[in-house]
């Protein structure tokens, strides 16, 4: 009886990972047409920007280039684009990078009369 019980609760433990649902790889898988535009249109605004635009026709590109490349992205990589594209530099550093490097510039200065 002890054996049976002790049996039982081990296999009900060993089959609760069996339960779990499975998980998708990607965020959106069927993402909405209305998404879509609203990524679409939030992706080109940023394409649009003059430093964007800039950095885009030093690689050889020209800005209906881009958008003709953007809009053959699917719906995954577009979302996942427009979700982050803050985190994306035209070109150059950021200001807390320039910051960094007046910051050790300084720091060398100072060593340099120091020493």
């Amino acid at each position: 009886m002890k054996r049976s019980f002790i049996l039982f609760v081990v296999l009900a433990i060993a089959s609760v990972p069996a339960f779990a649902a499975p998980t998708p790889s990607k965020a959106v898988a069927n993402q909405s047409l209305d998404s879509r535009a609203a990524d679409l249109a939030l992706v080109r605004d940023v394409v649009a920007n003059e430093q964007v635009a800039a950095a885009l026709a030093a690689h050889g590109l020209t800005q209906e280039q881009a958008n003709q490349r953007i809009a053959q992205l699917s719906n995954q990589d577009l979302h996942q684009l427009a979700q982050n594209v803050n985190q994306l530099q035209a070109a150059g550093f950021t200001q807390q990078q320039w910051i960094w490097i007046g910051i050790g510039a300084l720091a060398v200065l100072i060593l340099a009369v120091v020493l």
